[in-house]
């Protein structure tokens, strides 16, 4: 399932996101989108992930609290909603289907959606 993460943009400190990640093809419903992303000169990070029916989420720390992932599998789309945004949140956001509990991509990395937040 190749899935296409939208939304990006540019947003000062302490502003709002809502990223969208999109499916393709078959449907998504049965598998776990994760949500990651890839600042300027350093590795890709787990940001957080959410399971097949969008009954449990978990997020990384430097996260938990500000973002809020959510899906609905009827329009196929996950939602990544990025609240007291913080110029170390700037970065390059991918989505793709995961094992949920060991973060394993199963699906390909498809383009990434750029957020720069402005101190």
């Amino acid at each position: 399932v190749q899935l296409q993460a939208s939304g990006g943009g540019l947003v000062q400190a302490g502003g709002s996101l809502r990223l969208s990640c999109a499916a393709s093809g078959r449907t998504f419903s049965d598998y776990a989108v994760g949500w990651f992303r890839q600042a300027p000169g350093k590795e890709r990070e787990f940001v957080g992930a959410i399971n097949w029916n969008g009954g449990s989420t978990y997020y990384v720390d430097s996260v938990q609290g500000r973002f809020t992932i959510s899906r609905d599998n009827a329009k196929n789309t996950v939602y990544l909603q990025m609240n007291n945004l913080k110029p170390e949140d700037t970065a390059d956001y991918y989505c793709l289907t995961i094992e949920y509990y060991n973060r394993r991509p199963i699906g390909s990395w498809g383009q990434g959606t750029q957020v720069t937040v402005s101190s």
